[in-house]
Order: structure tokens, then sequence, then C-alpha cells
């Protein structure tokens, strides 16, 4: 008998002993507190964290280690721990001996019986500095983006502006008095371009309106038609690089799309592939669309002077990247493209060799 009863009281001990290495031994922090605010029992986590002795956190209210702003939310949690009410993620801030600043979350459980409370916490410090670190991203973020939404709409305000006055002119302008055929031709590039530079600006107002409501404008756009609005426009360029473009659209002739994202898509490839032409070269443009298992997908390619995709790899969209010595190379045309592809939740990609052109592949949201 007495055999037995100390088998079991060693084997109490031994779990008792179990516990507390537990209780020693975690990298949480583990506290006994009693109702009348002071720490009954602390782990060797809380020392290390808050660099006091165990005897210097019981010998003061708990109170006195939080942080000043979090003073009266914790005396109130704590108030509610007294009323039989468990804590469950609950934040604060401890001050640290050396004057620093921590945040714990904690999850808390009153014993009333005991007048404790059993408590457990764990160090989210650097969890809230990235929080913090994001936010401060953010609200910078938020500003660059007004403030480029302001230079945008002045800008397309200011443009619109001489444009309109140049289309006024064009307007007074009588040219059954001009005898050259050939100025009468460059009058006439000059006013439908100046049109259609007006139609454009137009179309990115409503754009910029429409963002504002959360809300891109949609709607089933022909291929030819918009490509052939954009060709008008750089009709002049088209000629004088004696640029060859081929378009096959039999495959599929209708996307449904932005009208003004869709005419930059086509006018920044295109201008792009004039520009990046093979010295003694021809630019040989190709535009063909293709239906894939039902993926609608627009294919621009030519046979400039190309890219060396393992020096450019995933740059090629981004904002100012330069890859060739154009005095016309602002690093802007390619990012617009990208962005109009994928603010609608498209793809875009990209296949090129040095000396043996681009491919740009775009896959439209179903």
């Amino acid at each position: 008998m007495i055999r037995a009863e100390s088998n079991a009281i060693q084997s109490h001990l031994d779990s008792f002993n179990k516990f507390e290495k537990f209780f020693d031994l975690s990298p949480d922090l583990l506290c006994v507190a009693g109702f009348d605010g002071y720490f009954k029992r602390i782990n060797p986590a809380v020392c290390k964290l808050l660099g006091y002795s165990a005897e210097e956190l019981m010998s003061k209210p708990i109170n006195e280690f939080v942080f000043y702003a979090d003073k009266n939310n914790t005396a109130s949690a704590r108030n509610e721990l007294r009323k039989r009410i468990p804590l469950f993620d609950f934040e604060n801030r401890y001050l640290t001996k050396n004057g620093g600043v921590v945040w714990l979350l904690w999850t808390s459980f009153p014993i009333e019986s005991d007048e404790q409370v059993y408590a457990i916490a764990k160090n989210i410090t650097y969890k809230k500095e990235l929080e913090e670190e994001r936010n401060l991203h953010l609200a910078e973020l938020t500003k660059i983006s007004n403030d480029l939404k302001e230079l945008t709409y002045t800008t397309l305000h200011d443009l619109r502006s001489p444009v309109n006055n140049l289309l006024s002119v064009f307007e007074l302008l009588d040219t059954s008095k001009i005898e050259d055929s050939e100025t009468q031709e460059y009058l006439s590039i000059l006013k439908s371009t100046s049109e259609s530079l007006k139609q454009t600006l137009n179309e990115y107002v409503v754009i910029l309106n429409k963002k504002n409501d959360n809300a891109t404008p949609i709607e089933a756009l022909n291929l030819t038609e918009s490509l052939e609005e954009v060709l008008l426009s750089i009709n002049s360029l088209i000629q004088n690089s004696y640029t060859t473009i081929d378009v096959d659209f039999s495959r599929l002739d209708t996307v449904n799309f932005n009208k003004a994202y869709l005419k930059s898509i086509f006018l920044n490839l295109i201008t792009n592939s004039i520009k990046y032409a093979k010295p003694n070269c021809l630019p040989t443009i190709s535009i063909h669309s293709e239906n894939k298992s039902g993926k609608k997908q627009l294919i621009i390619s030519d046979n400039g002077i190309g890219f060396d995709m393992e020096q450019v790899k995933d740059k090629i969209f981004k904002l100012h990247q330069k890859f060739h010595n154009h005095i016309d190379s602002s690093g802007i045309g390619l990012y617009l493209v990208y962005n109009h592809v994928i603010n609608l939740g498209g793809h875009i990609s990209v296949e090129s060799k040095v000396n043996e052109g681009t491919k740009f592949i775009i896959t439209f949201r179903d």
C-alpha cells in the first residue's frame, strides 16, 4: 500500500516536473497574474523579451510595464477578465527595460476560485512593423497615384485646347485656293491626324472618369476598324518608312475590350516596330488574330532588331526601361501596352531574338 502511494506521488512529481520544463522552455510568453493586477509567475521568455528579472516584473503592478497609450484599454480588458470573460486576440504594447516597445498578442483565461488569470502571449512586433511599413507604402503610392491622376487630367486638358484651335484653323482654311496637290494632301493628313488626336484625348478623359467609379468601359470592338483608325493617324510615318503591314483578322474579327486601350496597343506596337527596324531593311509588320480553344488572341510581329531575352527577361514591360539607344525611346510604350492588357484581365507575352524580330502575343479575357 505504501509502495503504491509512493509510486503515485512520484508519478505526480514527474508530471509536475514536465509541466515545469514546458513552462520554462516555451518560446511563447506564459504568465499567471492575480486579480490584484500583479504578475504571480512568469516564464523566462517574458524576462528575455522585456529585459527585466522575474523579481522586477512581479514587484510592480502590470500596468506600469504597459505602454502609456495602451494603459486604459489594458485596464478595461483586465476588468472583463475579473468578470470571468476570457480574452482572445487582445493586442497591446509593453515597454522593455531599455526603453523599447514590443507588441504582444494575448489569450487569457480567468480562474475565479484562484483569483488568477492564466495567459499566453506571442510577440507580434515584427508583424506590426511590417503592417506599418506597408501602410506607409500604401499612403505613398496613393499620393503618387493621385498626383499622376491630376497630372494626366491637366495634360489632357492642356492638349485639347491647342488641338481644338488647330481644327478651327482647318475649318477656316479654304483649301480650294491651294493649287498644289501635294500641299493639299499634307493638309488633309494634318487635319485627319488632329481629329484623331482629339478623339483619342476625349476617350482618355472618359476612361479617367470611369476609373474614378472603378470601371473601365468595355465594348465589342471590330479589330479592322480600330486598326484603320490608328493607321490613318500615322499614315505619313508608315509611308516615309516604306513599312509593309500584313493584316489578317479572318479567324477573329471582334474582341470585348476598351476602345482607347486597343488603339493605344496598336499605336505603340506598330510605331515601335517602325522605330526599331533593322538598318538597310524595310520594316514588315504582321498583325493577325487567333481563336484557339476559346482563347482570343492578337499577334503582332515584325522583322526588326529584336531583343536579347536573356538580358531583358521580365524588365521589358517595366516603366522607363530602355533596351536600345534610339533618340525617341522613352521606356513608356510597352509599359502602357502591358497595363492596358493586364488591367482588363488579359495576358501578354513576348518572343524575340536579336536581329530576328519580335512577336507580341496578347490574350484577351474570355
